[in-house]
């Protein structure tokens, strides 16, 4: 868990991340922030391309920065849309791949929590790395 002041920031630096996301096409701005078990905080956006598979969503954003500078454990994501979207599922999976138990918090443009659940919640019957054979 969490604390409340944790919370709030993971909300605050989400919501304030959603200024640079880059959505001409479907205009549906996110920003994702998430906390590392090292209390460092990634910022993500959703950024979109002409060709639509090329685009990529903010929680995805956020773990690729947080994995390319050596983070490997996370406690929660926040993400900020106009409704309180939910992650996509991709995001879903690539979040489940560094933990099932990362609190998952979706807010609206306000600030105002709509949901929260853990990754595993979001996710049930999960395709993980246990599920591979070892070598």
């Amino acid at each position: 868990m969490i604390s409340a002041e944790a919370r709030k920031q993971l909300i605050e630096t989400a919501a304030n991340a959603r200024q640079w996301a880059y959505a001409p096409y479907s205009h549906y701005a996110v920003g994702a922030a998430l906390l590392a078990s090292s209390g460092r905080i990634y910022e993500g956006v959703n950024i979109e391309n002409a060709a639509f598979p090329d685009s990529i969503c903010a929680e995805r954003v956020a773990v690729f920065k947080a994995v390319s500078e050596g983070e490997r454990e996370f406690q929660a994501i926040a993400v900020v849309t106009s409704n309180g979207g939910s992650p996509c599922g991709s995001c879903r999976q690539v979040l489940g791949e560094f933990g099932v138990d990362t609190l998952v918090i979706m807010a609206d443009e306000t600030g105002r929590v709509v949901r929260e659940a853990t990754v595993r919640e979001l996710l049930p019957g999960n395709f993980g790395p246990e599920h591979l054979p070892r070598v």
